[in-house]
């Protein structure tokens, strides 16, 4: 019979693809992962990793397991969740933020969630919304709660509504106060988050939807320091208007008017459709519930 240990060990070591990422990921020792993974094999009597390489690549009979283990292990969960009534919290949730969330409601989240699971330990990494997606699609994370759109394979999506974002600058900068269009913003400076952000992508489809391409982008990895470079008159930025309301009726930034119209930006949470514990969807639902974006429908 087949030990739900070894397979939740053998799942994170396939997925992760290395005996020391797994032993993290399950809080213990790198040894202690490599004596039940080959306990497994000695059960099943083959060889369920290709020792000859240096990361876990999994053999030609362990890469036929791992559909079962994924199986196995997501029907234990929801047994569980189907007589119990509530799925089995994890140890810890490795949740992934986007700077606009961790500013905004993530507070009252994390309070949520230990509301209901006292015992959970949550670790939080807030990056650009690409290196979030990555991390979760290797493993390292849970869920993710970023910008974005709802495209990627073996991942499933929950609205946490959307966020007004306008073209800010310092009023130093003596934009003219009509309604400036993206040739007429070209060839000021753009301060932008890096490519790996949401916010960078959004910036250049702007330019590209007016067949147009900005001279120069300066890169940050935070919308709070693209926003003191812009009240420094060091160039226009684009940013969530919620968060700074404060500098926008203190004269450090105005909002520049633009045509087209720059549409609000839903955020999601995103989770992988491989994990094997329905509680992740809770934690997405409930994110979905303690956002305060806006969750009215956009025509």
């Amino acid at each position: 019979m087949l030990n739900t240990r070894q397979l939740v060990t053998f799942y994170w070591s396939a997925r992760l693809g290395s005996f020391t990422a797994a032993a993290k990921r399950l809080h213990t020792t790198q040894s202690v992962v490599s004596m039940r993974i080959r306990e497994l094999e000695r059960e099943l009597g083959v060889e369920l990793f290709d020792r000859r390489r240096r990361a876990a690549a999994l053999s030609a009979r362990g890469q036929k397991l791992l559909g079962y283990a994924e199986e196995l292990l997501r029907l234990s969960s929801e047994a569980r969740e189907s007589v119990v009534g509530d799925p089995e919290a994890p140890e810890t949730l490795r949740l992934g933020v986007a700077e606009v969330v961790s500013i905004t409601w993530l507070p009252r989240l994390i309070r949520s969630i230990h509301a209901r699971f006292p015992k959970i330990r949550v670790e939080l990494d807030e990056a650009l919304t690409g290196d979030l997606l990555a991390r979760l699609r290797e493993g390292s994370l849970d869920l993710v709660l970023a910008p974005g759109t709802r495209v990627g394979q073996r991942l499933a999506f929950c609205s946490l509504g959307h966020v007004e974002f306008a073209w800010m600058a310092s009023p130093a900068l003596r934009l003219p106060r009509r309604h400036l269009g993206p040739r007429d913003l070209q060839e000021w400076p753009i301060i932008a988050l890096s490519r790996e952000s949401f916010h960078h992508a959004a910036i250049e489809e702007w330019f590209a939807s007016g067949n147009a391409r900005c001279r120069r982008i300066d890169t940050c990895k935070s919308t709070g320091i693209a926003a003191s470079l812009a009240a420094a008159g060091l160039g226009l930025t684009f940013l969530p208007v919620r968060c700074y309301r404060r500098e926008i009726a203190d004269g450090h930034l105005r909002i520049v008017k633009t045509r087209p119209a720059t549409p609000p930006v839903e955020f999601i949470a995103v989770s992988s459709t491989d994990s094997i514990n329905p509680f992740v969807g809770g934690i997405a639902a409930l994110a979905a519930e303690v956002s305060d974006f806006d969750k009215r429908s956009i025509a």
